[in-house]
């Protein structure tokens, strides 16, 4: 069935479109008429050698293949979407290394030593130190007289400062993670003229941080969560490379996706005031869900079928790469009543911000919940009548929808 809201040559992961908006138009007629549908690529064009992609667009079959990992695959091409075309295959594949991109059962393995750090008595125990931290990120952004970036004032501070409490990385060395961070997902940009090399080093500065780090506990053992990852023995630990390559991981999945949702998350309330102002009577509960989902902050991932097998009445081939466009499932109207309004009391709220579900489902859904619901507290507390002053700059990317700027001001 052909799709007519799709021009030929449309592409979901073009980095220009989601430069200047999330295709939602477009994933709604994919949904209505053509809900796998072949996106077809010049060779090479998203560093694989192959041609295209399917785009995935329901809320069910996105859950379906993140809970059949035996038949689409993590590890094939990884879960990234879209590299630059001249990347290396030995590039590709060494980023299977990282848990996002690994399957069962050596992603069960890893799995359950670094979910150690991520239970709810280890949630609990950052709690008040991180309202603190909130409390104390957005007293220093209402000290400003005028405008101000809330991207790098606010949001970006506590994902920041709780990745640090977590595994004990010192304070004053966070302005490293978000910079090396920074600079590894922002190869599409033009702005940051930053190179696939230059993301590359950064990445094994994060590497080479984290397993001095791993290799200091192993050789001296602490009361803290890189001791428990990497030091006991008798329940199995991850060596120096995977610790090494897990921050890694949380630089990107516990920062960047965590500062845009709630960076969207500000500006959803500021383009409905109403909304900001039943946050600031009643708090909902529900609250930080509804962001994650508004703002989704991953648009896709990937998966590469590991066999010939059928998807929503389409027949998919064995080593087909097959790409998850979360954003489209949580709005798909199946599932959600009016999924194009921001409402904070939406209960219940199933939405795939955090993974369709199975063995990827967020690790750090938790602390990601926490973070969002402190910091907006924080906010509504101090900052009650903060408003736009300009609109948001986003990031040029294939795969996450971020925001590099918005203008705010408490005057």
């Amino acid at each position: 069935m052909h799709c007519p809201a799709l021009p030929d040559g449309f592409d979901l992961t073009d980095p220009d479109l989601l430069h200047h908006r999330v295709p939602l138009p477009e994933f709604a007629e994919l949904r209505r008429t053509e809900p796998v549908r072949w996106i077809a690529q010049p060779h090479g064009l998203a560093g694989f050698a192959d041609s295209g992609y399917w785009a995935v667009t329901r809320h069910a079959d996105v859950k379906h293949v993140s809970t059949h990992p035996e038949l689409f695959s993590s590890t094939v091409n990884t879960a990234i979407i879209r590299f630059n075309e001249h990347i290396e295959r030995d590039a590709i594949d060494a980023q299977r290394l990282i848990l996002l991109n690994m399957d069962p059962p050596e992603h069960t393995r890893v799995r359950q030593i670094v979910q150690r750090g991520f239970t709810p008595r280890s949630i609990r125990a950052l709690e008040e130190r991180l309202r603190a931290r909130a409390q104390g990120i957005v007293a220093g952004a209402r000290a400003h007289s005028g405008p101000f970036d809330f991207v790098t004032e606010v949001a970006c501070e506590l994902p920041l400062q709780a990745i640090a409490e977590l595994i004990g990385v010192p304070q004053e060395d966070r302005s490293k993670i978000f910079d090396w961070s920074n600079r590894m997902i922002a190869y599409d940009d033009p702005e940051y003229a930053i190179t696939e090399e230059v993301g590359a080093q950064s990445a094994a500065e994060i590497i080479a941080y984290a397993m001095n780090m791993a290799a200091e506990r192993k050789r001296c053992p602490a009361h803290d969560i890189v001791t428990t990852l990497v030091a006991a023995e008798d329940e199995g630990n991850l060596s120096s490379d995977e610790f090494g390559f897990f921050v890694l991981m949380l630089a990107v999945a516990g920062n960047e996706t965590t500062r845009n949702a709630i960076t969207h998350g500000m500006h959803a309330f500021l383009t409905h005031p109403g909304q900001w102002d039943l946050f600031k009577r009643e708090r909902p509960g529900t609250t930080a869900e509804e962001i994650v989902r508004w703002a989704t902050p991953v648009n896709a991932f990937q998966r590469t079928a590991t066999q010939d097998t059928e998807l929503g009445g389409v027949e998919i081939r064995k080593g087909d790469r097959v790409g998850l466009f979360y954003a489209s499932a949580n709005h798909d109207p199946e599932v959600f009543a009016d999924p194009d309004a921001f409402d904070i009391t939406r209960d219940p709220n199933p939405h795939l911000g955090f993974g369709g579900g199975g063995p990827h489902f967020c690790l750090g859904k938790s602390l990601a919940v926490l973070e969002i619901d402190l910091i907006f507290n924080a906010i509504a507390d101090a900052m009650p009548g903060l408003r736009l002053a300009d609109q948001p700059r986003r990031l040029r990317s294939a795969w996450i929808n971020g925001v590099k700027e918005l203008q705010v001001t408490t005057g």
